[in-house]
């Protein structure tokens, strides 16, 4: 805790002083805070361009896959079928008849006020015999013991009445398969699974009843030929008749149901220029962190002042090695000639119409040539944003390394400051003290010679 002696002999502002002092004193690590500034707006910067460019690596290994632009639709000449294509579809179709939508079962018990016997029950289906224990014979409690069970088959407490002797609430329990499909057919027996037979099935007792059997969806191939071909489903959606294409059955149509499938360029287009767009994002960061700007201040002088990116050559390769991979001949052939164009200002552009026009006249070559550009444009990428080895990934260790350096540095001035403000203040305290002296000495002599003076005149 210090104590403030200011002007107490000398009349001077000590403190102001003080400040004004160690403001000087202070002038190299304001410099240093000044540079950590620099270095953290480049850091934050250079994170932002790594993001960009990783994201592009990314999207740019997807597309260099095989078939990435081989991309079909499938669409179905009924609204009760529906059907997608996905990579490895062809151009073609297929007409199908449609006999049976896959079910589940679905039975209800006889009316009840409680389970009728206490212990296990069993339900035989896809699972096997499944042993149930419920906590009583409530309904409540076998309700909830069957929906906990892995037996594939959920219970529902219904109100049913009440019984006319008795006056009490009757429920009907109804029991449904979770899944579709003949498989998903199921018993339920009071009992263990070693008791099981017709006798004990609560879905055969009297006033019990099955509501709906489980069984597959059905369609027929080449309906009325001699290669007819019935085809099951568990569920109501096929996936194996057509390589890339699925095909979901949503109600029965009356007729037969035709499935075409075909080349998707409006899907090829988006998906290349998606490529072009994340490379021109890319570009557009590097451009504006790259902008030189120019203001007039106060006194009239011009201040030039350059972006985070300017004159930086780790930035002006990254954005070189990336134009190269986009724009360099394919096998002799001009980016350009599918869509893929540099401009003036060192970006790239798409051209929808002239990608849709190759890509109709020679698919083949269009998607030699994307894939070629996007597996180029994915390798430099990767070179520049890898998390180990990235060129960029380098500079932004580098420069948090040097950030931390000069925090280092800064944090040493704060005891090299602080000490020389501590001896500031000594010193200033110990003048003061020292004119406190010479000025009692002083009012000592004075009144000494005045005492003198006194004498002398008597």
């Amino acid at each position: 805790m210090g104590i403030s002696l200011d002007g107490l002999s000398s009349g001077l502002d000590t403190t102001a002083l003080i400040t004004e002092l160690m403001q000087a004193e202070a002038q190299p690590q304001t410099l240093l805070k000044n540079q950590i500034t620099t270095v953290n707006n480049q850091i934050s910067a250079y994170q932002a361009l790594n993001t960009k460019v990783a994201a592009l690596a990314d999207l740019a290994a997807s597309t260099a896959k095989p078939g990435a632009l081989d991309l079909h639709s499938a669409v179905s000449d009924s609204p009760s079928v529906t059907a997608t294509a996905s990579t490895g579809a062809a151009q073609g179709e297929l007409q199908v008849v449609v006999s049976a939508l896959a079910t589940r079962q679905v039975g209800i018990s006889a009316a009840l006020s409680v389970w009728p016997a206490a212990g296990t029950l069993t339900i035989v289906g896809h699972a096997g015999a499944v042993e149930i224990t419920p906590a009583s014979t409530s309904l409540d409690d076998v309700v909830a013991a069957v929906n906990a069970s892995s037996a594939g088959v959920t219970a529902t407490k219904v109100a049913s009445g009440t019984d006319p002797d008795s006056g009490e609430q009757l429920y009907r329990i109804q029991f449904s398969s979770v899944g579709t499909g003949a498989g998903a057919a199921f018993e339920v027996h009071t009992g263990a699974a070693a008791d099981v037979s017709a006798a004990n099935d609560v879905l055969a007792a009297s006033g019990a009843a099955i509501v709906s059997t489980a069984h597959d969806a059905s369609i027929t191939l080449w309906s009325g030929t001699s290669a007819e071909q019935v085809v099951t489903s568990a569920s109501n959606t096929f996936t194996e008749l057509l390589s890339g294409v699925s095909i979901t059955l949503t109600s029965l149509p009356q007729d037969p149901v035709t499935i075409r499938i075909s080349r998707d360029a409006d899907a090829a287009s988006t998906l290349a220029g998606s490529l072009v767009d994340s490379l021109r994002s890319v570009f557009s960061l590097i451009s504006t962190n790259s902008a030189v700007t120019s203001s007039i201040g106060s006194d009239g002088a011009t201040t030039v002042t350059g972006g985070v990116f300017a004159g930086d050559g780790t930035v002006r390769d990254i954005g070189q090695r990336l134009l190269s991979a986009a724009t360099a001949p394919v096998n002799g052939r001009s980016p350009s000639e599918f869509g893929i164009s540099v401009t003036r200002d060192g970006t790239v552009t798409f051209d929808k119409d002239r990608f849709a026009a190759a890509l109709a006249a020679d698919p083949a070559t269009v998607n030699a040539v994307v894939a070629e550009i996007a597996s180029r444009v994915s390798s430099a990428a990767v070179a520049i944003s890898d998390k180990y080895t990235g060129s960029l990934t380098a500079a932004i260790t580098g420069d948090q390394t040097q950030a931390k350096r000069l925090g280092d540095q800064v944090a040493d001035w704060d005891l090299r400051l602080a000490s020389r403000k501590a001896t500031l203040e000594r010193t200033y305290s110990a003048m003061e003290v020292m004119l406190s002296n010479l000025k009692a000495q002083q009012a000592n002599l004075t009144s000494q010679l005045a005492s003198l003076g006194t004498s002398s005149e008597s």
